[in-house]
């Protein structure tokens, strides 16, 4: 039996190509779906990317998250098929096709050719793949890449068709004539998830225009509007018909606008002349700002006051503007009232050419002009800078604009109450987004714009005929297409469906007329969020695997998906299978600098993940993003935390393992020694291996509840707790001689009890380790396999740990009372350790007593069962106990702001007042209930102990510190007696530092030399034996010129020490 492997420090960053080889060469991702081919199945379904942009940090994040939870699942017992994904259609890939092959409109790219244009399309969707497939598995992000879904091929693009077929069907499919927000710059009707993806603040001019009455000229109406450019299509004014209005004089002149909107727009110097409802003012007709429009089919029909519904006071004048071509209530009340629609603007987004004034202009553009023009002839009462949200194109960046056109619609909106309790069923991580971004746009839903006037897509599968529009068929499928179309839909090897080949393909009408696809591709929103159908090409094949997969147990992605993938996806599934798409989603936050700023290249604080990878490795990056904060919260990325995290977990667990190999080849255990009985195992043993079962269990909670940060937090508080306490209380026993391997170790004669004792030792540890790397798996992924394997390949063939189980808590060797016990040893120890830093004393220096105070949850019993262990480790003789503070302590309360700031808001001052004032036996019965009442502004407050922070301060001459729910007071005094023996620990440490230095082995024998000051060679004196013991010294003497190996000189305090280490064999020979 071959012992453990012992090593240096690891370099993680090379770590994970040595892990993916054997990944590789062993099929282990293959292996663990394999070994779970028939259990329950986990579904996860993974949002597809773009590959024609190079990937970020964030994209790190957000495979890390994906990858954590399909890697729990699949340990904890479930099927989980993890399918790649590429969303290769829209504008993304047309933009970048365009800026290379220089084209700048539509004529350009149809000059150059539909066919040649989606062909380059076709070619630079996927030139990126290659760094995506890199990062992917670089991070270890484990996914199907060798047979992923792309949204551009045929059989995805026929179970697309299907769904279309299957809402047509079902009566959702309509084409309509409506105000839509319209991008001019690419050309195209977006939906209304794709026009709040792309919100800018800007600032615009807003102007307040005077329109004449017709027959009183020297009266004008005063609307108020942040869109000049529409002025000139200006076709009517709304006004409110319950509303009150005034007539009102302003430096001669006479104003018709809202009673409540004087103050602000006239100012308090107006006379009102007279008052009266909206409804009075309807019917009367005015004089429009421009006469651009007179000729106008229509035209006779203008400029006349209509009743709104939606007109308010709480900005503008009261009295709306209506330009209908460009507002879907303008659109809507204006049609109904029997105004005309006047359109000047092409759909480029400019004027028309002969169009006066700002014939030829972008419609933007078009702003300072009218406004001068307005101001030129005396019609500009007033122009002004607004600062609002504006929707932009959310790929090209450049402005919206509502505009009337013809598309098809998805009718989503007379759904909108399933949508709404369907989305309640849906456990949304952080809930808040579920109810309140997701929440409030499902309320507010409209019929989905599903159309676009774009080439690169899925194609509208709608043939209409050219002599007959009310003569429509719907595909479905290509099946049913070579029904209608015969021979003209060539073989599966040469089919395309994409423009322009799916274009040629017509058929005779059975009326007459030809059967035409319309024009239109679809919403590349509905490409994605068909995945879950068109993945597995069905229904077409794989119907099994698709029910097995319907709907996800778990999504992921940043929160810029909420109104794109997440609604197309619970849209899709609730108008085809009456039911939602998926149960659980984590939205991802953002990813920040380490100053907290949104990273950007325009600021020049982004991060290239492979760089990351290379300096820090997979497994740090990794962890460090689930643990620094909630994957929905925003996330600093900071190498320094980085390097932190490498040291404080991944260090301390190399170490932790580097120990234990070294220990247990020396004494010869391996894994296969019988165990003793975990019940007949010293108190720490037991203690390290319940607080193993509390974080599993913790741990599985918190997966299970889709909270990765408190499972890894479980997780290094565990760490801390091997590391800091059960390894370092237990070095003594690893270092005693008896043999693991034997009872009678090479004529020592050890006790059955001595060797017992160790090999219960090295399989605690053993178990610890084994166990720690499977709660470590699913986060940290490449250093957990090589952990499991370095404890696990001494035992055979060298096992992954992805291929193991996820720990579960055992309920027999799970003791909640001695945890609690060893809870608060840890904690009195903190306590005083951070107390002798205040006072200045080192932890070698032994110091006299310590007093802990009684109180709720700090029982004299379960201290006193602890006590031994306390004195040990703070270096005190005594401790003694006290029953409330009485003069000992001082306590004192202040708010947790952190908490309670965001909570009380305007309330917090008058709140900080009162906790302040809170006396002793408020602070008292505070902390025995754990609550606490008060009454701010006739509020009933309750607070608990996240909302308080007590602290404690010492009295008579005592240091006294509170931390973990423990008071502690330390005696500082010291005496001859202890000096003496703090300079004992001081020398013991002096030697070992040499002996490190010598570079000799854990279990050399040595000989000391020694020559000190009087009062440093007196305390030697009085405690060779412990000094001797503490540093496996046969011999220590005193020596006017000490030598040997290895000779240093030190000062302890006030005195010289010189000391000389000679080394022996390890068996003393």
């Amino acid at each position: 039996m071959t012992g453990f492997a012992e090593h240096k420090s690891l370099n993680l960053p090379a770590l994970d190509a040595e892990i993916r080889r054997r990944w590789q060469a062993d099929g282990v991702f293959e292996a663990s779906t394999a070994r779970r081919a028939d259990a329950p199945v986990f579904t996860f379904y993974e949002g597809p990317p773009t590959a024609n942009g190079r990937p970020g940090i964030h994209h790190v994040l957000g495979r890390t998250v994906k990858d954590a939870f399909c890697r729990y699942k699949t340990m904890r017992g479930y099927r989980v098929d993890r399918k790649a994904g590429w969303d290769t259609h829209g504008l993304p890939v047309e933009i970048e096709v365009e800026k290379e092959l220089g084209l700048k409109s539509r004529e350009d790219i149809e000059a150059y050719g539909i066919a040649n244009y989606n062909a380059a399309c076709r070619e630079s969707v996927l030139r990126y793949k290659h760094q995506w497939d890199e990062l992917t598995r670089r991070v270890g992000y484990w996914v199907d890449l060798d047979a992923p879904y792309v949204t551009f091929s045929n059989e995805y693009i026929e179970s697309v068709w299907w769904l279309l077929k299957q809402l047509h069907e079902k009566g959702l499919l309509y084409k309509g004539h409506k105000i839509h927000w319209y991008s001019p710059g690419s050309g195209t009707v977006l939906s209304s998830h794709e026009v709040s993806l792309g919100y800018k603040e800007v600032q615009d001019p807003s102007i307040t225009v005077k329109f004449p009455l017709a027959d009183e000229p020297e009266v004008a109406f005063l609307a108020w509007t942040t869109t000049p450019w529409t002025v000139p299509s200006n076709a009517g004014l709304a006004v409110a018909p319950d509303i009150d209005y005034v007539r009102a004089r302003l430096d001669g002149a006479t104003y018709i606008l809202a009673a409540d909107c004087v103050a602000a727009t006239l100012g308090d110097d107006a006379e009102i002349l007279a008052r009266f409802k909206g409804h009075e003012l309807i019917g009367t007709s005015y004089r429009p700002p421009f006469d651009f429009m007179p000729a106008f089919e229509g035209g006779q029909d203008a400029w006349r006051v209509i009743a709104g519904d939606f007109i308010s006071t709480d900005d503008g004048t009261g009295i709306v503007h209506m330009a209908p071509a460009f507002g879907g209530d303008d659109y809507r009340v204006s049609v109904a009232a029997g105004l005309p629609v006047f359109n000047p603007v092409a759909a480029d987004g400019h004027f028309r050419d002969d169009f006066p004034l700002v014939g030829g202009q972008w419609f933007k553009d078009a702003d300072k002009t009218l406004a001068r023009e307005l101001k030129e002839r005396g019609l500009l009462f007033s122009q002004d800078v607004t600062v609002h949200n504006y929707p932009h194109d959310w790929r090209k960046g450049t402005p919206l604009m509502n505009y009337p056109v013809e598309s098809w619609f998805v009718a989503t909106q007379a759904h909108k109450d399933r949508l709404v309790a369907y989305n309640q069923q849906i456990d949304w991580h952080p809930p808040h987004v579920g109810t309140g971004r997701f929440g409030d746009w499902l309320d507010n839903n409209v019929d989905w714009a599903l159309s676009r006037h774009r080439y690169w897509g899925t194609p509208l599968p709608i043939w209409v005929n050219d002599a007959d529009p009310e003569d429509i068929v719907v595909i479905g499928s290509i099946a049913e297409l070579r029904d209608y179309a015969g021979d003209q839909v060539p073989d599966d090897e040469a089919l395309d469906l994409h423009k322009p080949q799916v274009d040629a393909i017509t058929w005779p009408g059975e009326n007459g007329g030809t059967m035409r696809r319309v024009p239109e591709i679809i919403d590349v929103w509905f490409d994605s969020g068909a995945m879950p159908f068109a993945q597995w090409h069905y229904p077409f094949e794989n119907q099994e695997l698709f029910e097995a997969n319907y709907p996800a147990d778990f999504i992921c992605e940043g929160v810029d998906q909420t109104r794109g993938w997440f609604y197309s996806l619970h849209a899709i599934g609730t108008l085809i299978k009456d039911a939602p798409a998926y149960k659980n989603v984590i939205v991802n936050g953002l990813l920040l600098d380490a100053a907290g700023e949104k990273m950007s290249k325009s600021k020049g604080n982004t991060v290239d993940p492979f760089e990351a990878l290379d300096t820090h490795g997979p497994d740090v990056i990794r962890w460090y993003m689930l643990t620094s904060s909630q994957p929905w919260d925003n996330t600093k990325y900071a190498d320094r935390a980085l390097r932190e995290t490498r040291t404080k977990v991944f260090g301390t667990l190399e170490n932790v393992y580097s120990f234990f190999a070294t220990y247990a080849n020396i004494d010869g255990f391996t894994a296969d020694m019988p165990a003793p009985p975990v019940a007949e195992r010293p108190e720490l043993d037991r203690w390290i291996l319940s607080r193993l079962q509390s974080t599993a269990g913790e741990a599985a909670a918190a997966m299970d509840a889709y909270n990765p940060t408190r499972a890894t937090r479980a997780v290094e508080r565990f760490i801390d707790a091997l590391s800091n306490w059960y390894i370092r209380r237990s070095r003594a026993r690893f270092w005693a001689g008896a043999r693991a391997d034997s009872t009678a170790d090479a004529g020592r004669n050890a006790s059955d009890e001595a060797v017992a004792d160790k090999r219960a030792a090295y399989h605690t540890t053993l178990t610890c380790l084994r166990d720690v790397a499977a709660l470590m798996a699913p986060i940290a992924p490449f250093f957990a396999d090589w952990l499991y394997g370095q404890v696990s390949a001494a035992a055979g063939a060298r096992a992954s740990v992805h291929l193991a189980d996820f720990p579960v808590a055992d309920s027999a060797i799970t003791d909640a009372a001695l945890e609690r016990r060893m809870g608060l040893a840890r904690a009195v120890v903190a306590n005083t350790l951070a107390l002798r830093n205040e006072a200045g004393i080192n932890v070698r220096q032994p110091v006299a007593r310590i007093l802990v105070v009684e109180e709720p949850g700090v029982a004299r019993a379960d201290v006193e069962a602890v006590a031994a262990i306390v004195r040990d480790e703070v270096n005190v003789d005594a401790i003694e106990f006290v029953a409330g503070e009485g003069e000992l302590v001082k306590r004192s309360v202040k708010p947790n702001y952190k908490t309670l700031g965001k909570r009380l808001g305007k309330q917090m001052k008058p709140a900080a007042a009162a906790i302040a004032a809170l006396d002793d036996a408020d602070i008292a019965a505070f902390m025995r209930d754990g609550t606490l009442t008060l009454t701010i502004d006739e509020t009933t407050l309750a607070l608990d102990e996240n909302d308080l922070i007590v602290s404690a301060e010492g009295v008579a001459g005592w240091l006294v510190g509170r931390e973990d729910g423990v008071t502690v007071a330390l005696d500082s005094t010291l005496d001859d007696s202890l000096i003496q023996r703090g300079l004992a620990r001081e020398v013991i440490n002096r030697i070992q530092r040499l002996r490190k230095q010598a570079e000799f082995h854990v279990a050399d024998r040595i000989r000391v030399a020694y020559a000190a000051d009087d009062t440093l060679a007196a305390a030697i004196a009085t405690h060779a034996e412990l000094i001797a013991r503490e540093t496996l010294a046969r011999d220590i003497a005193v020596s006017d010129s000490p030598a040997g190996d290895v000779v240093a000189d030190f000062t302890v305090g006030d005195d010289k020490l010189s000391l000389a280490l000679t080394r022996e064999s390890a068996s003393g020979q």
